[in-house]
Formats: structure tokens, sequence, C-alpha cells
């Protein structure tokens, strides 16, 4: 690998501005070759986890490419994650790399969750859509971004509301209550245990799907409980969400991944722990990115408009992507030209990430 140039960019948000402390709003390091303006970049986003320094940077920059890590206010903040103001700050970096790095093709990465935002990015400088969520202004400056020329799916998630209810324990009968348990329903209880049968695997689908319109029901009241009061919003928990049925039954959807293991490592463990997916929101955060009726993070609406050519790359081994998720991306993609490519690893890839930098590399300089 040759010598990587390493340049911290901040910049200002169409919506805030600059922290008390001098942190720009939006942030990220582009990696480069050293001496060189590479004609093609690729900018890599996440809903709420920190992609300066992401783990493909350095390795795609070594094959001549430029690569912006790129994060909107919301790195860390997840709770009070807002699409249409991220997007905003997508498209502050998509035109950095355009105007100022002097990139002539953008490549759009989705990697994890990040598949959905990117997707979402693309729709909406192809086709506005996204709307504000209830009580907000719409923003402006979404109004008007600068597409991608590319689109990669990497190791992505179909949408943070469907994955967040694949993972959600409908066992939970009190939400206040993170020890609150119907046996019946409970995935790691006496009752029930792996391999799970065919009908509690449908009635278990059908409870996750049931809880995430609970808490709509009850974020879409507490809202409108609001309205005349000093607050705007409030804070919330969402507990126990490492509880996907494929987690700890190998036998469902089978895959190179290691058995009862999630990101978190043994999944019963981490599903009564404190870090978890969405565990803690406001009402419209919830309503924005979790909810399986109002939010827009939904991956497939927004790949149905994302025509530029498309590669997906999925890890045969990931703990919580499927081949199932993989290929209905790749379906639900309007592009004429669409490749999926398997990797055998994890979700992070740490043993392939060469292998990885490879492929994308060859697939883009196809097109």
């Amino acid at each position: 690998m040759g010598e990587i140039v390493r340049e911290f960019v901040g910049l200002p948000s169409p919506l805030v501005g600059r922290a008390g402390a001098g942190g720009h709003p939006c942030q990220g390091v582009y990696h480069r070759p050293q001496g060189e303006n590479p004609g093609t970049a690729f900018i890599a986003t996440h809903y709420n986890v920190d992609f300066s320094e992401h783990y493909l940077a350095e390795h795609l920059a070594a094959r001549g490419y430029g690569f912006l890590g790129w994060n909107t206010r919301f790195r860390g903040a997840e709770p009070y994650f807002l699409l249409d103001h991220a997007l905003a700050e997508i498209g502050v970096g998509v035109r950095w790399l355009r105007e100022q790095a002097g990139a002539e093709r953008v490549v759009l990465l989705g990697n994890s969750g990040g598949g959905s935002l990117m997707a979402a990015y693309q729709s909406q400088a192809t086709e506005p859509n996204v709307t504000p969520v209830a009580g907000m202004r719409p923003v402006e400056a979404i109004g008007d971004l600068p597409a991608g020329d590319l689109f990669v799916a990497l190791a992505a998630h179909a949408g943070r509301p469907e994955v967040l209810t694949a993972w959600m324990d409908p066992s939970v009968t009190d939400e206040t209550d993170p020890l609150s348990v119907d046996p019946a329903l409970d995935p790691y209880g006496e009752e029930n245990a792996p391999p799970y049968g065919e009908a509690f695997q449908a009635r278990y689908r059908a409870a996750q799907r049931a809880r995430n319109e609970r808490i709509t029901d009850w974020a879409i009241g507490e809202l409108a409980a609001l309205d005349g009061t000093r607050a705007r919003d409030r804070l919330f928990n969402v507990h126990r969400t490492w509880a996907d049925l494929r987690m700890a039954d190998p036998s469902i959807e089978p895959s190179d991944r290691r058995p009862n293991r999630c990101y978190q490592g043994d999944p019963k463990r981490a599903n009564y722990g404190v870090f978890g997916l969405g565990s803690v929101c406001t009402l419209r955060s919830w309503l924005s990115m979790w909810s399986l009726r109002t939010s827009q993070c939904t991956a497939a609406p927004h790949l149905a408009r994302v025509t530029v050519p498309s590669l997906v790359v999925h890890a045969t081994a990931d703990e919580g992507v499927f081949d199932s998720d993989a290929r209905a991306i790749l379906g639900a993609l309007a592009a004429a030209d669409k490749t999926l490519e398997l990797v055998k690893d994890g979700h992070y890839l740490p043993s392939s990430r060469p292998l990885a930098a490879d492929l994308i590399d060859a697939w883009v300089r196809g097109r």
C-alpha cells in the first residue's frame, strides 16, 4: 500500500451552526493517494456510526481513489436522528468532493445501516420525495442535492425499521420494564429453543411487527399529548433488541455465519444488556427512523429510484445481514446494470478487506 494522505474536512451544515467548542456539524476524513487528485471518489456515511476512518478508506485510496469517510451531526447521536436533516448534510460532503476535491465521479457507498441511508440520498437527489417528520419544518437544502454516479451496497441492511423489527424481542410485555416477558414468545426461555418450528417463527415475526406498531401508536399519542405544553419531544427506551431468531438458530437461512452470535457476541446476553439498536429514542426519531408505519428509512422505495450502475456486496458469514437481505436489495434496485458479489467473511470483513477493495475497484473500473 503506497502512502495515503488523510485530510480532515470540517464543513458547515445548512441547518445548524458550529458547536460552541468550535466543531463543525459535518466532519470527515478524505483519503487519497499521495500526489494525486483522484477523478473518482467514494463517500460513505452512516446514520450514527463514525465513518471518518472507514475500514475500506485506505484500501480504496491505495487503488487510486478518493474516499471521504463522512459524518453528519448525528454521529454518536442516534436518539436525535432526522432523515431530511441528515440528507442535507450528506449533500455537503458530495458537493465538497465535486467542487473542492475535483472528483468527476462520485460513488455512494452504503455500508451496513448506511445502505438504506445512501439509497435515500440518491433517491432524494433523483426524485425528491422525503418529507419532514411530524411537527418539523421542511428542509429546503434537500430540494437540490447533487446525485451520485455509482451506488455500492456493502453488507447492507434492508432498512432501519426492518432491521430493528427483525431483531426486537416480541416477548416484552411492558416497555418500561426490561425484564418483562411473555414465556410463550421468549426466544431464550425454557419453553422455546432452537431449532424453532415454523409455527413459532410465524407467531414470533407477527408479534415483532405488532410490538413496533404499538410503540408507534404510543409515540404518536405522546406527541399529541405534548402539544401546547412546554415540551416538544421526549426521550424513551426500547429494550431487548438482540433477538432475531436467526442469531440463535443457524438452520433459519443457513449461511457461513457462526451460530449463536450477534454483533455484540452472545445474543441472549446482549439482549439484556444496555447496548442495542434504537435503545434510546425521541418520539420524533422513532417516527423518522424506526417505525414500520412512518419511517422513510426503508431501503426498497428509495432503491426503486436508484438507476445508476449498482453493486451489492454480501458477506456470507454476516451475523446480522442475511442472504435474503442482499437479494432483496438487488431486486429493489431500479438500475439496469446491477451486480451481486459474495465475500466469505463477517459483517466488518475483518479477513477480506483487500479482496473486497479489489472487487469494488474492478467493478468501478468496468464502468
